[in-house]
């Protein structure tokens, strides 16, 4: 839905340049745009009517910034209605019960139910400083029992035990007695789900509702589903007092209907969205934000957090001093360099979080390549001994062979990894001299490898 939306507002604004005024004529032009972007991206066709006049109430009569165009402020508009659609800001998870806080976790099976529930309890242990224990109701599915067992150990969470044999209610009866007597925040029930839309599943659901009373009741939904998420999304908020929507699989959406359907239709707010298939890849949903992402404005927000939370501060002082006072810098900061943007997810990953028009500049590139270029990297340094990676001008003919067959790589590779750092090398020489600025400068209109970047990135 991203890329068709923007880009077909991208369009609009083009073509609207030079008029003075919104008039009924180009906000039909615009109208027609979004309801097909849409439509195309499976929204539900009571929520796309709704919308569109909603936009069309807004934009009529609406008065032009000096600083804009009509296009321009048309866009605005979209934007706001957008984030209205999908909830105003940020609704934060309730916890305000006596401990322990119950959190019942209801959907379909293969929304990424369990999953979801390991990454909520990561997100509740970093976050909110929370003891989180999870337990899965599932009874059906050992296999979702043992898979709840894992992914609760990656998240550092603990996990009461629950077999095939006991009953739904009796489980979480038990579940919810363990974590009050060993004094946890949050107990997370992972309940089962169905291939399809069944009585029991709601009957048992409910059932297991009355008897945890929990302070929160959410609705995991994939948001590839489209307009089989409303049918769902009705039969759950017909069976249950839904207090919020997680979003599953958004990084992963090309049509993203979901996010603006399911809110409408619930009215329960989108409270989490999963991002990626990583134990931490759960981001506290903001509607305003994602509305920027959806018209191609980037997250640039999500873009800090994530360097916030992939860079080590603590070595990148360290770096820092380490240049500023003469020191070289070598293959090992090279390296430390490398892992940094890896715990940022990589080259698309921050791609994703730029505006339409800087990720453009680099839309000529080849991001699984880029990737693919930066892991060999990774690989050839590691198959230089510690002396090597301190001092890099040793590296000559004989040891460049034996670190190319340690790596798996050419002795080429091995040159264009060295010349790659040397760049590098230089730019952070400059830095020892206070140019730190004319680096960045230069660095920003670089736009790839061939001035010392990243490979696979446009030159």
């Amino acid at each position: 839905m991203a890329s068709a939306l923007s880009d077909r507002l991208s369009r609009l604004v083009k073509t609207m340049r030079g008029q003075a005024r919104i008039t009924e004529a180009n906000v039909q032009d615009m109208l027609r745009e979004v309801r097909m972007a849409l439509l195309e991206a499976d929204v539900a066709l009571p929520v796309v009517r709704d919308f569109i006049a909603r936009v069309k109430d807004k934009a009529l009569g609406q008065e032009v910034a000096n600083s804009l165009n009509p296009g321009q402020a048309l866009v605005g508009i979209v934007h706001k209605e957008l984030s209205s659609t999908m909830g105003e800001g940020i609704s934060d998870i309730n916890l305000a019960a006596q401990p322990p806080a119950v959190i019942l976790m209801a959907g379909l099976q293969g929304a990424g139910k369990t999953t979801t529930t390991a990454k909520l309890a990561k997100h509740l242990i970093e976050r909110r400083k929370k003891k989180v224990l999870t337990v899965s109701a599932d009874v059906y599915r050992p296999a979702a029992i043992e898979q709840l067992k894992t992914v609760t150990r990656q998240a550092g969470a603990e996990w009461f035990p629950s077999t095939g044999e006991q009953k739904p209610r009796d489980i979480a009866l038990a579940a919810l007695d363990y974590a009050k007597r060993h004094y946890f925040d949050v107990l997370l029930v992972d309940t089962a789900g169905r291939l399809g839309i069944d009585e029991a599943l709601m009957a048992e659901i409910r059932e297991l509702h009355a008897a945890l009373n929990p302070v929160e009741t959410l609705f995991v939904v994939d948001a590839m589903q489209g307009q089989d998420a409303v049918n769902t999304a009705k039969a759950f908020k017909d069976a249950l007092p839904l207090t919020g929507v997680i979003l599953t699989k958004l990084d992963g959406d090309s049509r993203g209907g979901a996010a603006l359907s399911v809110r409408a239709i619930t009215g329960a707010p989108i409270k989490f969205a999963g991002v990626s298939e990583k134990i931490d890849g759960l981001e506290v949903f903001d509607a305003e934000r994602h509305a920027g992402r959806v018209l191609g404005m980037g997250d640039i927000v999500a873009l800090v957090e994530e360097v916030q939370k992939g860079v080590d501060l603590g070595a990148a002082k360290q770096l820092a001093d380490k240049v500023k006072s003469g020191g070289g810098f070598d293959l090992n900061d090279f390296l430390m360099q490398i892992s940094q943007m890896k715990k940022m997810g990589g080259l698309s990953g921050l791609m994703d979080k730029l505006p339409s028009q800087l990720a453009g500049k680099a839309a000529g590139a080849d991001m699984d390549r880029a990737e693919r270029d930066v892991k060999r990297m990774e690989g050839i340094i590691c198959a230089m001994t510690p002396l090597e990676r301190r001092k890099p001008e040793l590296i000559k003919a004989s040891r460049k062979r034996r670190i190319a067959a340690g790596a798996g790589v050419h002795v080429q590779e091995v040159n264009r990894m060295l010349n790659q750092f040397e760049q590098m090398q230089g730019m952070m020489k400059k830095m020892k001299g206070g140019g730190l600025m004319k680096m960045m400068k230069r660095m920003g209109g670089m736009g790839g490898m061939g001035g010392g970047g990243f490979p696979g990135m446009p030159r």
